[in-house]
């Protein structure tokens, strides 16, 4: 399914499912509300969950989930990913919006949300939550860049082999 807000008839030409964000959490509740949405219709007992404007996430996100969180028996599966700060220091970056959960976390989901809760992070820490990092040799730097204007999916285009 795809969780969308605008140009739904585009999306719909994907041919699977296309859902608003659940609108009773205001005009601007972020990514969490696509979460409650998606998890209101899944269908089996696990949602994943990946950002549309990241076209070039890994190919292995989903088996590296996966397999992190049946080892730990986690909740959530969080990836993580090398980030620059303003010191040009590199840090592992959860990706909070790269995540794999059981779909029983609907009704405290609920609760946080209900609770004024808007950053997944802060849910999911209250909950057993694995990190799965994505800095192996051989993992693309570019797997989390996002591209939110034509331009800079261009510029990531041009950066491919």
């Amino acid at each position: 399914m795809i969780n969308a807000n605008r140009n739904l008839a585009a999306y719909e030409s994907f041919g699977v499912p296309v859902w608003p964000d659940n609108t009773d959490l205001g005009e601007f509740a972020g990514p969490l509300a696509g979460f409650i949405t998606g998890l209101e219709r899944c269908e089996t007992p696990y949602m994943l969950t990946v950002p549309c404007d990241t076209p070039l996430f890994p190919q292995d996100l989903v088996a590296r989930l996966i397999e992190a969180f049946a080892r730990e028996d986690a909740d959530f599966a969080v990836a993580a990913a090398p980030e620059e700060d303003e010191q040009k220091n590199v840090q592992l970056r959860p990706q909070p919006v790269f995540c794999l959960m059981r779909i029983s976390m609907l009704e405290s989901l609920v609760r946080f949300t209900q609770g004024g809760g808007r950053k997944i992070d802060e849910w999911t820490a209250q909950h057993k939550t694995v990190i799965v990092p994505f800095d192996q040799p051989g993992d693309d730097v570019r797997g989390f860049v996002n591209a939110n204007t034509l331009a800079e999916l261009h510029l990531l285009e041009s950066r491919l082999p």
